[in-house]
């Protein structure tokens, strides 16, 4: 196809995934997503459509018209990455909203393709930091995102980031806890979109781990409190580390929430504190979603 026919893809998708995502008022984000080339950020190997978990048929050919559905491609089979599914990253996104001039970091960027629609929702005023831990995707990530002048790819374990206070955190890997960086680091009426997961077993020894159960959550910092709310279901690969290293009282707590079916009536997030566990859908002496509302009050003071 012409560049020409490829842009008239391309706006045709971006509406498409405003819609299918519930967000079809957000024109920022829809401009967003029409204006980065999704092909760019697949890799040169033979694309492959990851289908309900399965790797399927690769594609005939890496014509860039297939790239504008609502699909995942995979990034990296060994690892269970993929590129991930546009309109999910779209209401998330949406309840990000990354503002023109706004420091945002996106932790787990895999090759960098919602790095650059991050990239143009803050703008040539804005800045992005984007970690990733795996550096053959980002070495990847630094490639396709090398004329964009507002991005850095760091290669780093995501839960060390931000190492400054940013506006807005957007990560893309599930965890069972934030870790302190993406809390204590969120600047004043900044915002945080994480995935919680419950992580499967893998599928062989060694293997990646998916979330059995999993949402995406927007955390809101008001002054000391956090606002939290849940956005809609969301199963990422889980954050990669020591299996050893998994707190099974911390997955199973978090599994009991999911199976509550409640995750929608959560509020707020308490931190480094313990909460009422009468009052909370999720609760541990480190930190709590729970179903009281912050003080609003207090949170707009000056």
């Amino acid at each position: 196809m012409t560049e020409e026919e490829l842009r008239t893809v391309r706006r045709a998708f971006a509406r498409q995934i405003v819609a299918v995502a519930g967000v079809s008022e957000n024109a920022r984000l829809e401009a967003a997503f029409s204006e980065v080339r999704r092909e760019r950020f697949l890799g040169a190997d033979q694309w492959i459509i990851v289908d309900a978990g399965k790797w399927v048929a690769p594609l005939p050919e890496n014509d860039p018209v297939y790239a504008y559905q609502d699909v995942l491609f995979a990034l990296s089979a060994s690892r269970g990455v993929n590129n991930g599914e546009p309109s999910l990253h779209a209401r998330m996104l949406n309840a990000l909203s990354p503002e023109p001039g706004q420091l945002a970091i996106h932790v787990g960027a895999g090759t960098g393709y919602y790095t650059a629609v991050l990239a143009e929702l803050v703008g040539p005023r804005g800045h992005i930091i984007a970690i990733e831990i795996d550096p053959i995707l980002g070495s990847m990530a630094r490639e396709n995102l090398r004329d964009r002048t507002n991005v850095d790819v760091v290669i780093a374990d995501g839960g060390n980031w931000p190492q400054k206070d940013a506006h807005r955190i957007y990560v893309n890997f599930a965890v069972t806890a934030p870790p302190a960086p993406w809390i204590v680091r969120l600047s004043p009426i900044g915002r945080l979109v994480m995935p919680l997961g419950v992580p499967n077993e893998p599928n062989r020894p060694g293997g990646p781990r998916s979330s059995q159960y999993g949402g995406a959550f927007l955390i809101e910092r008001r002054e000391n409190e956090f606002a939290a709310s849940y956005i809609c279901p969301a199963y990422f690969i889980d954050a990669e580390g020591d299996p050893a290293s998994i707190d099974e009282d911390a997955v199973a707590r978090l599994e009991l929430a999911f199976r509550s079916g409640r995750a929608e009536c959560v509020k707020s997030l308490v931190w480094g504190d313990a909460a009422d566990a009468d009052q909370c859908w999720h609760s541990s002496p480190e930190w709590s979603l729970s179903y009281t509302a912050v003080n609003a009050g207090r949170a707009n003071k000056g």
